[in-house]
């Protein structure tokens, strides 16, 4: 059994502060992000966490709306889905269906306020715990290797790497977040303009409100650049201080 003593130093590890990273790292970080995002090979690859943080954010509305979550599902070509039960109209299925498309940078902004707080053991933890519980709605092998593989990486950079690796990894995965959380709203308008996607969540709330699809779009692509423009000011903070600018 672990002591006092153990469980007080776990503690404070988890919820303790981790000294400021070096300016150059989330400079740096920064720019692999948007590297990752804007190139075609890494981005394929890659935007299977930011499918992860979408088809969980429809999850998790799911359920804080009422609805009985059904299951989820990520498939290698890096599309998702998530299966849920009840009324199939009103404000919890509209919220749903809205809350896909806004999760992966919603969640890189709540990671930027934890580091913006130096909190980086905690937010590796946190990313681990809600990857475990997102594996116990899901449905595929796909999704189980996936979930697996990606909260592995999470638990390991945590747990093994040194307080510099644990910073680099933290700062790429929230900065990749806000940047990635843009391109997919762009590449649901262009398949829409070609007819390829009639069942998006654009359309189906198009379906359930007075609204058409693009303005749907529109709220995502919103909600995306303000969410970047926020977590890259509470990331960035301490630099632009260093500088002599306020935010």
């Amino acid at each position: 059994m672990m002591s006092i003593d153990g469980l007080g130093e776990m503690w404070d590890t988890l919820f303790g502060a981790q000294p400021d990273p070096p300016p150059l790292l989330v400079l740096i970080t920064a720019v692999i992000a948007l590297v990752v995002v804007s190139t075609r090979l890494p981005w394929r690859i890659a935007r299977n966490a930011i499918t992860i943080a979408h088809e969980g954010g429809h999850a998790l509305v799911a359920l804080l709306t009422g609805r009985k979550l059904r299951g989820i599902r990520l498939h290698s070509d890096t599309s998702g889905l998530t299966l849920s039960a009840g009324r199939p109209t009103g404000p919890g299925m509209i919220l749903t269906l809205l809350a896909g498309y806004v999760a992966p940078p919603l969640i890189g902004l709540a990671g930027a306020w934890l580091l913006g707080g130096n909190r980086i053991t905690l937010l590796l933890w946190v990313a681990v715990v809600l990857l475990l519980a997102m594996l116990v709605m899901i449905r595929n092998a796909f999704g189980v290797v996936s979930l697996l593989v990606t909260g592995a990486l999470v638990f390991v950079v945590s747990w093994y790497a040194a307080p510099q690796v644990q910073a680099a990894f933290a700062y790429t995965g929230v900065w990749f977040l806000l940047l990635g959380g843009v391109r997919p709203v762009v590449e649901l308008q262009r398949l829409r303009a070609r007819g390829r996607m009639p069942a998006s969540d654009a359309d189906q709330l198009a379906g359930l409100t007075p609204f058409p699809a693009f303005f749907w779009v529109t709220v995502f692509a919103l909600v995306n650049l303000v969410a970047l423009v926020a977590g890259a000011l509470l990331l960035t903070g301490p630099i632009l201080t260093d500088a002599g600018l306020t935010l």
